[in-house]
């Protein structure tokens, strides 16, 4: 990826109390993702690719076409933002992925997702 395609990804999370069952070991946590086009060409949002991580090592991959139905397509310094959400069986985990964008241009790259936590409050020290 070069500077004409630069696409920065920031994670907001926060972990829903009313709809997790911690006896029943369901977890839920939700998350808002910002997705900015902070390079020179036009790119769309054509898939998704998740690793999710829970405490004990048990991993889920999710594998889709764009985000929460919908594949923006982001002009230099436009963003899109939306709020989606995972259910672990541990109260801390972890999530990483990338996007797989289409740049106008012609080039397909893939925008990282750097690794972020999924954590109930008062969970970690």
């Amino acid at each position: 990826m070069t500077a004409k395609h630069q696409i920065a990804v920031t994670v907001k999370t926060r972990f829903l109390d009313e709809q997790s069952e911690p006896d029943r070991a369901r977890f839920v946590f939700a998350y808002t993702i910002r997705i900015e086009n902070q390079g020179q060409v036009p790119a769309q949002l054509m898939s998704r690719h998740w690793v999710i991580t829970d405490e004990l090592g048990k991993v889920q991959e999710v594998h889709g076409e764009g985000v929460v139905g919908e594949q923006p397509h982001l002009h230099p310094g436009e963003s899109f933002e939306y709020t989606s959400g995972a259910v672990l069986e541990t109260a801390l985990g972890t999530m990483r992925g990338s996007y797989q964008m289409q740049a106008d241009d012609g080039l397909q790259f893939d925008a990282d997702i750097a690794p972020f936590t999924l954590c109930v409050p008062r969970t970690l020290h």
